[in-house]
């Protein structure tokens, strides 16, 4: 890779601030841009794991000079910076527009009207882009199913259906052409944000390439954010003394890539020529279920908690996805190292020497009960 001067947006949080080691190590000048958020670092965040080589700016993507500033000389960005909670963003509607897709826009706007060196621009998507994804149906073959219904759920039938039968259907791949249709706040503006930097990409000339991360995890990841990652709260929960709640029936599931995974893909769609204009799922292409997940960490940490599978269920949740990952492999000859079996085991022992968090977990789902989100 060539040594070029790159943006991170968000570059202090979890993805960001490995993304800036490995970039740092292959001759990068780095400069983050980072608002601090509390909800994810704390009341009093530092550097973290930023190396003293890269170049930290406080400051908000709603902010034109921020952003400004932070654009000076850059021939590279990596869009991160985002809220990122699929519950909360149901309830903090105005917050998550105005820095998912307001901070995008200003961005772009900036690098339409105002002059620069930026030739290549990576924005981090997401898999909820897709709502309940790729399935098949016995009868329809492939379909999309739509957001499950609450009567369906509140029976505790929480199968995703085919919109055409009403049959439960088998979740199959999601590959980049499958229906965009998300189910959250979140998902609506991460698609935004993935058809804003692509568009105008475009327009601009720009190697423009958006990653559909699917679950990303690893150390590293906040243990302070009660709104997102799924193993960040059951470590959390069970550290402190307690027991886990799964929702559901506890045979949902999700694709989880490990974060090294995840920042190796990034490099190489900087990088790829055919990765130019494309949207590209970054995921490890395993299924594994929320059930699974629970008693894994319980049994890691040796902890005491007891796993309850309520019945519970969030508004904008969907029932499973995992990627397919054939145009990772053939556009960034990027295949995932880390299976969940070896992620699991390392970000748990990470955990072990991290200082033990406050468990806001049950605060948050009050904050959901509180708005009718939560059954």
């Amino acid at each position: 890779m060539a040594t070029n001067n790159t943006l991170i947006t968000g570059g202090a949080g979890f993805i960001g601030s490995r993304l800036a080691i490995a970039l740092v190590a292959q001759g990068h000048q780095v400069t983050v841009l980072d608002n601090f958020s509390p909800q994810i670092h704390g009341e009093n965040p530092g550097r973290g794991l930023l190396p003293p080589e890269v170049r930290v700016l406080r400051g908000d993507v709603r902010s034109r000079d921020d952003l400004a500033a932070a654009l000076e000389g850059q021939t590279a960005v990596v869009h991160l910076a985002a809220e990122t909670g699929t519950g909360q963003s149901m309830y903090e509607i105005a917050r998550y527009s105005e820095v998912n897709v307001g901070g995008t826009a200003e961005l772009l706007d900036l690098l339409t009207n105002t002059p620069h060196s930026v030739e290549r621009i990576v924005i981090a998507s997401s898999r909820a882009i897709y709502g309940e994804g790729k399935h098949q149906c016995a009868e329809h073959g492939v379909v999309y199913p739509l957001a499950r219904a609450e009567a369906d759920m509140a029976a505790g039938d929480f199968a995703a259906k085919c919109p055409i039968c009403g049959v439960a259907t088998e979740c199959v791949p999601t590959d980049e052409n499958s229906r965009i249709h998300p189910t959250s706040v979140y998902g609506i503006t991460k698609q935004v944000q993935e058809q804003l930097v692509l568009t105008v990409g475009e327009s601009l000339g720009l190697h423009a390439v958006a990653l559909r991360y699917q679950n990303v995890y690893g150390p590293g990841q906040s243990l302070k954010n009660p709104y997102t990652g799924i193993l960040s709260i059951f470590s959390t929960q069970l550290r402190n003394g307690g027991g886990l709640t799964v929702f559901e029936d506890g045979r949902e599931s999700r694709d989880f890539v490990y974060v090294d995974d995840v920042v190796a893909a990034t490099m190489r769609a900087l990088e790829s020529p055919a990765a130019a204009g494309l949207a590209i799922n970054v995921g490890s292409g395993v299924r594994t279920d929320v059930s699974t997940v629970a008693h894994t960490i319980k049994e890691l940490l040796d902890a005491p908690g007891a796993i309850e599978v309520t019945g519970n269920f969030r508004l904008g949740d969907i029932r499973d996805n995992f990627a397919d990952m054939t145009r990772a492999r053939e556009v960034l000859d990027f295949t995932p190292t880390v299976d969940f079996a070896t992620g699991i085991a390392r970000f748990i022992g990470w955990v072990q020497g991290e200082e033990l968090a406050e468990d806001r977990f049950a605060r948050s789902i009050d904050e959901l009960k509180a708005r009718g989100l939560y059954r």
